[in-house]
């Protein structure tokens, strides 16, 4: 029986010398963390207390005289420290692990972070140049004294212009899914005005490639609350697809047709059809993945990256959607894409959003373009000229704010804010004209024309107190619409008085 007990007062001292080097290695360690630092003192407490009960269990041990309970609990005791130590030591280790994972957290999102800036700032880069290449020879085409032979040059800078255009717009459209930076908005639009806006650019495409386009729009209501921009850019992923696969004779067709409604949302079925070269069987199936392309040999005859259709399922799909695909080789496709759209009430819906006047002339009308380049304000002089409209230039945000306020009420009719510019940008330029005191200060059209076509770039502009949000390069009758549309909306709101 003592050999038992004297057993177990050793092994527990044992076990208790294990327990005084484990909490002091503990300490050390959590003493050398930046988090834990000054909270570590208080370990040294159950420290002092271990080494007195070693003590204790030393003297018990050499010249006491234990019984079995005595010995149990000395022993028990070790046991219990023992146990909470390593305890201690898994939920450490865990919160380290977890520290871990959040510092790799944050360093992706950093990470990211940069990532974005770095495509904000090529696609600024890029876009600019491409906005005067396509700027100068979409104005050089519309010359009808253009030689056939330079005629058909342009052309071929253009549709190459576009094409590298749609290589940016895929790739950054890619970024922003891949980083979750690509939000649904919920905001009251006219489905009827966004299409007008898609037949417009779709309309002109397939006149420039010589195809017959045709829309079919009837009984889809028009008030609806959700992402116009998100459900455009779809549709004209899906347009420019068709366009490009479709070769002359040939014809491309939007319709759309109410799918479903029960009162507070309605699904609308939207269709793009063409009779262009469609899919295999075999590829069909594939047709929504990305990088995927039926013929990708280096000679393709239509190029391409294979990022425009799987673009438009992830979009669709963020959107609650759905889209589906039917295809027949040398028959041509059809894409339909289904969206839950929630019906606005009367309340949500300003009065912009409901009317449905004709757009305004331009002939006559006065635009201040803002841009710090001057290459760029002369495009878009140009074509404003075009449609008989004048215009003055400001070379930054400063400038603009300066040559409005000097202005006699109602001299401008709208104006055209670049957003990255020296001395004032166009954000902090559209603040300050908000909050000019006159009485078209708070009604003027004032449009981004900008390279920055993020989505965070939209919002910006928006909350700024801007009215609508370009891209450069921006397709010349798109231009022109939103020019229009803008200038009707704000004569409409100085009639009510607002």
């Amino acid at each position: 029986m003592n050999i038992i007990i004297y057993g177990m007062v050793y092994l527990g001292s044992i076990l208790m010398v294990y327990n005084i080097y484990g909490f002091v290695h503990f300490a050390r360690y959590v003493k050398g963390r930046e988090k834990w630092g000054k909270e570590s003192r208080i370990l040294y407490i159950p420290i002092v207390l271990l080494v007195l009960f070693l003590i204790g269990y030393l003297l018990v041990g050499i010249f006491g005289k234990p019984d079995l309970i005595i010995a149990g609990i000395l022993f028990g005791g070790s046991i219990f420290v023992f146990v909470i130590y390593r305890l201690l030591m898994d939920i450490t280790e865990r919160i380290i692990q977890n520290e871990k994972m959040e510092g790799e957290l944050k360093a992706a999102e950093e990470s990211s972070r940069i990532k974005s800036s770095l495509l904000a700032g090529i696609s600024h880069e890029m876009r600019t140049p491409m906005n005067v290449i396509l700027g100068i020879t979409g104005i050089a085409l519309q010359n009808p004294e253009l030689a056939p032979e330079t005629r058909n040059q342009f052309q071929k800078i253009e549709q190459s212009g576009k094409h590298l255009l749609g290589l940016i717009n895929d790739t950054l459209d890619l970024q922003q899914m891949n980083s979750g930076e690509l939000k649904v908005k919920e905001e009251p639009f006219s489905l009827n005005e966004m299409l007008s806006q898609v037949n417009a650019i779709a309309g002109t495409q397939c006149e420039e490639k010589g195809l017959s386009f045709k829309t079919e729009i009837s009984g889809t209501g028009d008030a609806y609350i959700g992402d116009a921009m998100l459900l455009k850019q779809v549709l004209m992923s899906l347009l420019d697809n068709a366009v490009k696969f479709t070769d002359v004779p040939g014809s491309v067709g939007l319709s759309a047709e109410k799918y479903s409604d029960d009162g507070t949302t309605a699904e609308i079925r939207f269709t793009v059809s063409d009779t262009g070269i469609g899919m295999s069987p075999e590829f069909l199936p594939k047709a929504f993945d990305m990088f995927s392309k039926e013929d990708e040999s280096p000679t393709g005859r239509y190029g391409g990256n294979g990022l425009g259709l799987a673009n438009a399922k992830n979009k669709t799909e963020l959107m609650g959607g759905r889209i589906i695909a039917e295809s027949k080789q040398n028959v041509g496709s059809v894409f339909a894409v289904t969206i839950p759209l929630r019906i606005a009430s009367d309340d949500e819906v300003s009065r912009e959003t409901k009317d449905e006047a004709a757009p305004v002339s331009l002939e006559g009308k006065r635009i201040l373009i803002v841009d710090d380049i001057d290459e760029n304000a002369e495009i878009v002089a140009d074509l404003l000229e075009l449609e008989g409209a004048l215009s003055d230039h400001a070379v930054n945000g400063k400038e603009a704010v300066r040559m409005f306020s000097e202005s006699a009420a109602s001299y401008y009719d709208a104006i055209l804010m670049d957003l990255r510019m020296p001395v004032m940008d166009g954000l902090e330029a559209t603040r300050r004209i908000r909050a000019l005191d006159r009485p078209d200060a708070s009604v003027i059209p004032i449009i981004a024309l900008t390279a920055n076509a993020f989505a965070s770039d939209m919002e910006q502009t928006k909350e700024a107190g801007m009215n609508a949000h370009l891209s450069k390069p921006t397709d010349a009758d798109f231009l022109y619409y939103t020019l229009q549309l803008c200038i009707q909306n704000s004569s409409s709101s100085r009639r009510d008085g607002r």
